[in-house]
């Protein structure tokens, strides 16, 4: 009886096998047909808009209410959306991972507007390291202060 007990208990603690991340098939990533749809360019022109925001009235803008609210409320609403997304994303709910990447990306842009960023500084940054193996890229990198140990799973 005790064997069959532990059989039991060691059978459900066994991980589930592991799901391939959406639109992934055993010979590979699956890449898609070119859509006749927008491209990126409509990063550009958002971020133009949330730019032109910023000194717009809080109450007529959502970009101005939020660039009012400062940097800590900005990268807090960032944050939430991200977990938004990788909820969607870990649930293999393609519809809403779509919306809430709009979401995540609408968020990142009024971060950056409210840095003082524009978008050619990280297009120049990942063309910087295009081509370059992710690990080997995190590698070269120098610590941003010294002494600081980070938490963040390598």
């Amino acid at each position: 009886m005790a064997k069959k007990i532990v059989k039991n208990i060691t059978m459900s603690a066994k991980k589930p096998p592991r799901r391939p991340p959406m639109g992934e098939r055993p010979g590979g990533p699956v890449i898609p047909p070119p859509m006749d749809a927008p491209d990126a360019r409509v990063l550009d022109r958002l971020w133009a808009t949330v730019l032109s925001r910023k000194d717009a009235d809080p109450e007529t803008s959502h970009s101005a209410r939020l660039l009012s609210r400062g940097t800590a409320k900005i990268a807090q609403k960032f944050g939430e959306e991200a977990v938004e997304c990788l909820i969607e994303a870990v649930g293999g709910h393609r519809t809403a991972l779509i919306g809430e990447s709009a979401d995540v990306l609408y968020h990142l842009l009024v971060l950056w507007v409210d840095a003082g960023l524009r978008p050619e500084q990280i297009w120049a940054e990942l063309s910087q390291r295009e081509g370059m193996s992710g690990i080997a890229e995190k590698a070269a990198r120098k610590p941003t202060l010294l002494g600081f140990v980070t938490t963040k799973i390598p």
